[in-house]
């Protein structure tokens, strides 16, 4: 595949640079980098950016993430790996990424969930990685960007 432009990201390189911020101010923040790492990879597997999921699941297998948990975030619902917090913020990605597929995009039962599991801070953490993930994949998704076409 080629790509259909150079990356939005690329072209506006503020862009690049504000995107790279945000996803910075979300570390540290009381939400565990595997945790981040699993979300980035849900929602760009919802959304179908091939570029993201590839580069997301490569990263957290760098980072030690096992192979079965990689291959298993697609199906978290059903797969043993995922604590109880881990699902929380993953069913929260979810609500998040598939925003118009319920009337009520983040129901009460998935709020209250990532609640009983992260602090207002790491709800944040949260919310600020989902929603940058999103752009990317919305970025990579409309130019088309190859898979390992980012170094």
């Amino acid at each position: 595949m080629k790509a259909r432009m150079t990356n939005p990201a690329l072209v506006i390189p503020e862009a690049r640079e504000a995107l790279m911020a945000l996803k910075k101010t979300t570390e540290g923040q009381g939400v565990p980098e595997a945790t981040l790492d699993l979300v980035e990879l849900r929602a760009s597997q919802l959304n179908g950016c091939s570029a993201c999921v590839d580069m997301h699941w490569r990263m957290a297998r760098k980072k030690g993430e096992s192979d079965e948990r990689l291959f298993s975030v697609a199906a978290w619902r059903e797969a043993p790996f995922f604590s109880d917090s881990e699902r929380a913020a993953l069913s929260l990605a979810e609500s998040m990424t598939r925003l118009a597929d319920q009337a009520d995009a983040v129901p009460d039962h998935v709020w209250d969930d990532v609640a009983a599991h992260y602090d207002e801070k790491a709800r944040a953490a949260l919310i600020v990685a989902i929603a940058n993930i999103n752009v990317w994949n919305r970025l990579n998704v409309a130019v088309r960007q190859p898979v390992m076409s980012w170094g």
